[in-house]
């Protein structure tokens, strides 16, 4: 069985959040992902389940019209189709698990590319 070494993973940019793939298949894919104080992944809807688990620090993690404020241990899930964001507290760096079913597509990534090019939290949605 595969195993993450979620230390060796580890990685910070000074200008965006950093996603660093430990699985991806057909189905699911894995992430391990750091951000810095106030760095953010922009709240975009795919078309695939998401469950975050925190590991360390604390932040938001926007589930629908739902802010839930997370800290280590914590465990949220977001059903697809569903408006989701994360982002690190402005005085804490944020380390979580994010695992996808199935893998967003690129064009579903669109408003994330988006948002992190604007700075933007909530970039507008053009296929809504």
């Amino acid at each position: 069985m595969p195993r993450v070494d979620f230390d060796a993973k580890r990685t910070y940019n000074a200008t965006r959040f950093s996603a660093n793939e430990a699985f991806l298949t057909g189905r699911t894919k894995v992430i391990c992902g750091f951000f810095e104080s106030g760095q953010f992944i922009p709240v975009h809807a795919p078309s695939s389940d998401l469950v975050v688990s925190v590991r360390s620090g604390s932040g938001l993690v926007r589930e629908g019209e739902t802010d839930h404020h997370v800290t280590p241990g914590d465990v949220v899930f977001v059903p697809a189709e569903t408006k989701r964001g994360i982002r690190a507290d402005e005085d804490s760096r944020l380390e979580v698990l994010l695992v996808t079913s199935p893998p967003p597509t690129d064009v579903e990534h669109e408003p994330v590319r988006r948002g992190l090019t604007e700075g933007d939290f909530e970039p507008l949605f053009t296929s809504e």
